[in-house]
């Protein structure tokens, strides 16, 4: 499939399955360059990032940044009673928002000419698609169902919610249990937290945050614990009942210890699986890995070469752009790239993330322990201070930000943030350090003061 060649013999050029961010790009610009696409969804476009995912966490993350800011006001001379926040308004506040989000990524579908199907999609072969009592032969098949939260067999995990019920919860639970310590999990416990409720966070490791730098999972463990969240580590449920007086969840220690909690809601941010069951993938010849996740090569083909897939089916790095920059690759393997670039190319170098706790988390690049792995001798930059904001609002929040530089080559190979607005700061870092950006580069680059940003570019002394 090249250029505006059609397939006349098939229904379809490319049919998607999977109507969130990876699934909505490819089908879009795929039409857009002449190819005949379909896109099956049974639920609300956007998948997991525009309904029950990214955007509306972000906005139940501002909204409970409110409650430290009326009282951090008082320091600048604001004076009265902050405001109550109206639950029931916030949800139905979001709801609209994200049914309007629903309408824009329908409306750009249509306008480029997909064939939205609503239904469930199973492949009856590489070339076959079966929806209800329809049958769609097409060219090429997309695989972009995404992921779904997972909650492990614990007695009285009927008890429990995931992610995905968080933002419609009734009524609002003025006592929440959050287990897990992934990012999920982190920012699920700070932002109740922050809405008013009392909030204890169960782990079973040592530290929250696996994976990410440990300077940033010691840092941001002792900030949330200082707005008033309790972190239980090296800690598992053992059981969950419901009583009169709630959720009665007991708790077992490594030394063996157990402990009795209450709670109204308990929330299992334990992780995700990709979304691959029913879809009559491994029965058509599709191969999966041994997590459940789409085996795709270099280009997101699966094992049946007229099968891609791209996404958290994938279980690569489970980020919206992610999935979108996967999308752009498939569209331009499969219809030739727009006159005069270059096809685009993946790489999962250099991705910047962000973590929306209370300080938010912004990195990029290596952890100083793989970093150490990968290039061997390295230094450390690293400062910790109160934000200027501080010095009047009465917080004790501190800021962390972190420098990891490859002494061979003095490149930039890590950048790591704990603090307000960490991840639209360490967005544009992302750019210089996908470009190779020296330590020397970073030093002659004049800062902009008074911002937390400009400690990045002052950082001299490494301390490691």
């Amino acid at each position: 499939m090249k250029g505006n060649e059609r397939m006349p013999d098939f229904d379809f050029d490319l049919f998607v399955i999977g109507g969130g961010s990876g699934g909505v790009r490819a089908a879009r610009m795929a039409a857009q360059r002449g190819a005949r696409v379909a896109l099956a969804e049974v639920a609300a476009m956007g998948g997991t990032c525009v309904n029950v995912g990214c955007i509306p966490k972000k906005l139940y993350s501002y909204a409970a940044h409110y409650a430290d800011a009326f009282e951090e006001s008082h320091g600048f001379g604001w004076v009265g009673n902050a405001p109550v926040l109206d639950w029931e308004l916030l949800k139905t506040n979001r709801a609209r928002e994200i049914a309007r989000l629903n309408g824009v990524y329908n409306q750009l579908l249509n306008s480029s000419g997909v064939k939205i199907i609503t239904g469930w999609a199973t492949l009856r072969d590489g070339h076959t698609v079966q929806m209800d009592q329809q049958t769609f032969t097409v060219k090429t098949i997309l695989i972009a169902t995404g992921g779904t939260p997972t909650v492990p067999a614990v007695s009285g995990r009927e008890h429990v919610v995931t992610s995905d019920q968080m933002f419609d919860l009734t009524p609002f639970p003025q006592r929440l249990l959050v287990v897990g310590g992934g990012y999920i999990a982190c920012e699920f416990a700070s932002i109740f937290n922050g809405l008013g409720a009392s909030v204890t966070q169960v782990h079973r490791g040592e530290k929250v945050l696996t994976g990410f730098d440990d300077d940033v999972r010691q840092f941001i463990a002792a900030e949330m614990g200082k707005t008033g969240v309790t972190l239980q580590l090296n800690s598992e449920v053992a059981a969950i009942t419901k009583t009169a007086e709630g959720l009665q969840v007991d708790v077992k220690d490594r030394s063996g210890g157990t402990s009795r909690l209450l709670a109204d809601t308990v929330l299992y941010a334990t992780g995700r699986v990709p979304n691959t069951n029913g879809l009559g993938l491994e029965a058509a010849g599709v191969a999966l890995n041994a997590k459940g996740a789409v085996e795709v090569n270099a280009h997101y083909q699966t094992s049946l070469p007229s099968v891609y897939a791209i996404g958290d089916v994938t279980a690569r790095l489970q980020l919206t752009p992610v999935a979108l920059g996967e999308a752009m690759v498939v569209v331009d393997h499969l219809l030739g790239a727009l006159t005069g670039k270059k096809p685009r190319s993946m790489s999962y170098e250099f991705v910047p993330t962000a973590v929306f706790t209370h300080p938010n988390i912004g990195t990029v690049g290596y952890s100083e322990a793989d970093a150490r792995q990968k290039f061997g001798k390295v230094s450390v930059y690293r400062s910790e201070f109160k934000a200027l904001k501080h010095t009047l609002s009465g917080s004790a929040e501190r800021t962390l930000m972190k420098l990891l530089v490859d002494d061979a080559s003095d490149r930039v190979v890590g950048l790591h943030m704990v603090g307000p607005d960490a991840g639209e700061i360490v967005q544009g870092f992302a750019v210089a350090m996908k470009a190779g950006a020296t330590k020397a580069v970073f030093d002659s680059t004049i800062g902009i003061h008074p911002t937390a940003a400009e400690e990045f570019v002052t950082m001299r002394e490494p301390v490691a």
